[in-house]
């Protein structure tokens, strides 16, 4: 069992939340996960560790609303508890002094970003994050990201924060510099990071992604997870999350999780329709 301590909305469809975890506060580091399941007979899903507080005990989880799952999550209030949660899970981060760092993250994946950019900035690296989501009201940790960051850059798809601008021009722009950055780590939506890699490649910047992919054990038994990488397979729970984005096959990696799009949003749209029958029965 882990205890909620703190919630909060970040934005209309994403939750923070403070969670009791001893074990991984002590033992996380920039990069891993964990898996959590709501109630004892709940599906498996893998989230970041966004944050943690070892002296305190607890750990940060930040996600997005968007399956059967993380609306039971989300229903949750402060004191209840979360029947299991297992981590830290995954490879974490290799943070050392590159130089300059350019963190881009794309909407939630700001969230998975935070601690990376956080482990950068202790390094001893000089930091610009770039974050970017469809509008302002998308927009997360950007107070958080600010205290951090030497530079950040605003962009959103309509303009009503920052710059009306996809955040693969703001990279264009910081690799066209004379010297182009030392290291970029790029998460977000697949398609962001397959055009941030992209971005990258002509400048020769090496180029880290964090892939969320299907999983389900967290341990490389299933196999759900995996995704190709330099021509080899991978798992993403245990080779990775992170893999040098100019070897991701991310066009495979879509049509994977395009697989079980139709079935999501089905139980999505009926998880939906049960919550507002249940909230007009409690009125």
């Amino acid at each position: 069992m882990a205890k909620i301590i703190r919630k909060e909305k970040l934005a209309p469809a994403v939750t923070r939340m403070i969670v009791e975890a001893e074990h991984i506060a002590r033992e996380r580091k920039p990069g891993q996960f964990i898996i959590l399941q709501v109630h004892d007979d709940g599906e498996r899903i893998p989230l970041t560790i966004a944050d943690a507080d070892e002296a305190a005990g607890t750990i940060t989880i930040i996600f997005q609303v968007v399956g059967r799952t993380t609306h039971m999550l989300d229903a949750l209030e402060e004191g209840a508890e979360i029947a299991h949660l297992v981590g830290p899970l995954g490879q974490p981060t290799h943070i050392e002094k590159f130089g300059h760092v350019v963190c881009v993250g794309g909407g939630i994946g700001a969230a998975p970003l935070f601690p990376i950019a956080q482990g950068m900035r202790h390094a001893g690296n000089r930091l610009t994050v770039i974050l970017g989501a469809r509008n302002s009201n998308l927009l997360i940790l950007e107070d958080d990201m600010r205290e951090l960051a030497d530079e950040l850059m605003i962009c959103t798809d309509d303009g009503s924060a920052g710059r009306k601008a996809l955040v693969t021009e703001q990279l264009a722009e910081c690799c066209k510099k004379n010297p182009p950055p030392d290291l970029v780590v790029a998460i977000g939506p697949p398609i962001m990071m397959k055009f941030c890699a992209e971005t990258t490649r002509p400048f020769n910047v090496p180029t880290v992604v964090s892939l969320n992919t299907i999983m389900i054990d967290g341990t490389g038994m299933c196999g759900g997870c995996r995704v190709t990488v330099g021509g080899q397979t991978k798992f993403v729970c245990v080779d990775g999350p992170e893999f040098d984005g100019h070897q991701v096959d991310f066009d495979n990696m879509m049509r994977r999780l395009a697989a079980y799009r139709g079935d999501e949003q089905k139980d999505h749209d009926r998880c939906h329709l049960e919550l507002q029958i249940s909230e007009k029965e409690g009125a």
